[in-house]
């Protein structure tokens, strides 16, 4: 535990440092109408060792008998009902189609077991149409499949798992067969879509853009857009001028955030998060920070200048107390060290944060994984 509480302490330093930064355009907005899209299917693997779906599970077993009816083996209702699946799984297969995608191109999927098979170990997915949301098949997933794990058990009942063995992958497993076909070389105007919206970064996308090209071009549409108008000049050259703008770089500004993740105890801290004055009784704990402002008067001699210095004293009490108390601006990097020298778990800290949430004193947003 000490030692993700050290990560997180050493995120938060880092993390301090860093409010306003450069980045490309490209790293921070998307190109309306240029997206990925999700492929999915239904299909089976087979030669499981014995760690597939069971008797009873009636849809893999008709698909069993589907897929041999399909290779002109025909099989009797009473053939059908005693066939033994223990070497096959149904599965769901996904997969993402990349934009301009093309015939030929190979993508990664996604195998996941949908019956109570034990393990996916050793299996071959085989062909397994993927389609879209309008029903086409645009690609055929077919391969081995590497689970990264094992799920042995023995007779006694006794039994080693590493990883989740029922979920794999099959890399470069799909073969795309359909394109999504997009003429960006056609378009007049093309649209950035912020993968964050807001007011501030989307007018300096447009600032940047006019400034680079010296006319007024690009415009913010609102929090989450920019549209660009194609010059004349790059009129049925469009990719190069996406190429040109992506780029470019625009002054970005780190959002506060606080980001816990139950599942590991893990909780990171980014941009100048602080506090509002507030206590909270969380267990024995009781941890107080304060701020009292002091003015630095340099000698009369010297060349220095008279500034005003935050002065913090930090205590920590677990038996006596049971509220933790600290004053307006103290930063969330003395709670935690606080925490830390209380010996808090992560997990404490996550029920401090969510606290100082819901009572509108975290100066930050609040993300859950």
């Amino acid at each position: 535990m000490k030692k993700i509480i050290f990560v997180v302490l050493s995120v938060i330093y880092l993390s301090f440092n860093s409010f306003a930064f450069d980045v490309r355009i490209g790293d921070v907005a998307n190109i309306v109408g240029v997206r990925n899209n999700q492929l999915v299917g239904y299909g089976l693997v087979v030669g499981l060792a014995g760690t597939g779906d069971g008797s009873s599970e009636k849809f893999t077993i008709q698909s069993i008998a589907n897929m041999l009816k399909k290779m002109n083996v025909t099989l009797t209702d009473s053939v059908v009902s005693s066939l033994q699946t223990k070497n096959v799984a149904a599965v769901m297969v996904t997969a993402t189609l990349p934009p301009f995608a093309k015939q030929g191109d190979r993508v990664d999927v996604t195998v996941s077991s949908i019956g109570d098979a034990k393990s996916l170990q050793g299996g071959t997915l085989i062909m397994t149409p993927l389609k879209a949301a309008n029903g086409k098949i645009y690609a055929v997933a077919q391969g081995a499949i590497s689970i990264g794990g094992f799920n042995i058990g023995s007779g006694g009942g006794n039994k080693v798992r590493k990883n989740h063995a029922t979920v794999g992958r099959v890399p470069n497993g799909a073969i795309v067969e359909r394109e999504v076909y997009v003429n960006i070389n056609s378009k007049d105007s093309i649209t950035y879509s912020l993968k964050e919206p807001s007011f501030k970064l989307a007018t300096e996308i447009a600032k940047t853009i006019n400034r680079f090209y010296r006319k007024n071009i690009a415009y913010p549409q609102d929090s989450g857009s920019v549209k660009v108008h194609v010059p004349p000049m790059y009129a049925g050259n469009v990719v190069e001028l996406i190429s040109q703008i992506n780029q470019l770089n625009v002054a970005a500004v780190s959002k506060p955030r606080v980001v816990l993740d139950e599942k590991t105890g893990t909780v990171v801290i980014g941009g100048d998060v602080t506090v509002e004055p507030v206590s909270i009784s969380h267990g024995s704990l009781t941890v107080t920070i304060e701020n009292t402002k002091s003015v630095s008067q340099p000698n009369a001699l010297a060349e220095g200048e008279t500034k005003v210095v935050n002065n913090k004293t930090v205590s920590v009490d677990e038996s006596q107390g049971k509220f933790i108390t600290f004053s307006k601006g103290a930063k969330v990097s003395d709670l935690v060290k606080a925490l830390n020298k209380a010996g808090a778990t992560p997990r404490d800290m996550m029920a401090i944060f969510q606290a100082l949430k819901e009572a509108g004193a975290l100066n930050a947003d609040l993300e859950m994984m």
